[in-house]
């Protein structure tokens, strides 16, 4: 380990173990989801999901590769980061990585520096989700640091895979947002709450894709505590039952389908500001809508877990999750 490491370096490592748990649960969950079975079985009672163990995708993998580089270091070092990425990709290569990360991933294991690989592989960079799918570990670690070093720590993880400016910035905003919901911890069921997660984000996120999703994302907003109801603020009411299509919500800010962070993020911070209070319906409200379902509910995942805690994640759901190797 580094000589260099902060202080409370065991307090960081411990919130950004807890958002590995919520990211790597919503991520296997997720991934069962994708057969049409545990799909229905889930919308139906969440609690009846598909049986264990359930193995995780490329999005944990990728995560546990940052947060090993985070504990070694305290910092995101771009090149470790790199080289833990490939070496995790080499030793699994069928966790579900996408056609371009299997090429890059190939390249930076076979000795072609991050960046050139990077360039050759995504000309003009990637704006690809994998660069906010697996940032819930460095949202934990930096909670308790000003918003702009979390924001240029997560530029760094970004950079590694994903240098388009789309892809920094879906890194960026689910990094801040999952620090605004460790901080909210106390009070996460408070509406406060839910806006300060969209009003950081947006201040933090450069201008992008991304952040006008979070503004569409911010003016929708959905209280299921007693009358469940869409307010489109401007646009009078329009009511969305918790448990009938979220249709409306995936039109305006889409679902993952694209696999872009502009068609992922804003979602994700969506479902994540209405439902922080509970890890379990977040993730059933983000399975509903498919898309790209494990990383939907990764993202989810992290940033509600770091508001619940882990007793909030359900005991038998991370039963079910593979184990993780650190």
């Amino acid at each position: 380990m580094s000589d260099q490491l902060p202080t409370d370096h065991a307090d960081r490592m411990k919130r950004a173990a807890l958002a590995l748990t919520g990211l790597s649960v919503g991520d296997a969950l997720g991934e069962t989801c994708f057969q049409a079975h545990n799909y229905e079985a889930v919308l139906e009672d969440p609690r009846a999901t598909a049986r264990g163990p359930w193995p995780f995708t490329d999005d944990t993998a990728m995560a546990l590769s940052l947060y090993e580089v985070l504990n070694e270091c305290g910092r995101v070092d771009q090149d470790r980061l790199a080289q833990r990425f490939a070496a995790r990709y080499k030793a699994q290569p069928w966790r579900g990585y996408g056609g371009g990360a299997h090429r890059l991933l190939q390249q930076i294991g076979n000795g072609l520096p991050w960046r050139a690989a990077a360039e050759v592989v995504f000309p003009g960079g990637s704006f690809g989700n994998g660069s906010a799918m697996r940032i819930g570990p460095l949202a934990g670690y930096f909670a308790e640091d000003g918003y702009d070093v979390i924001a240029e720590q997560a530029r760094l993880s970004a950079e590694v895979t994903h240098l388009h400016p789309e892809g920094v910035a879906g890194a960026i905003a689910a990094a801040v947002a999952g620090a605004v919901a460790w901080r909210n911890r106390d009070r996460h069921a408070d509406e406060a709450a839910r806006h300060e997660l969209f009003d950081t984000a947006l201040a933090h996120t450069p201008p992008s894709l991304v952040r006008a999703g979070i503004e569409r994302a911010r003016n929708l907003t959905f209280d299921f505590s007693t009358e469940p109801v869409v307010k489109l603020l401007n646009h009078g009411f329009m009511v969305v039952p918790f448990d009938t299509s979220v249709e409306p919500i995936v039109r305006a800010l889409g679902n993952g389908s694209q696999i872009s962070c502009q068609d992922t993020v804003p979602f994700c911070l969506w479902v994540a500001a209405s439902h922080l209070h509970d890890y379990e319906r977040a993730v059933a409200q983000t399975i509903r809508a498919r898309g790209d379902i494990d990383t939907n509910c990764a993202i989810v995942g992290g940033i509600v877990a770091l508001a619940v805690g882990e007793s909030g994640v359900p005991t038998d759901w991370l039963a079910d999750r593979e184990e993780l190797v650190v």
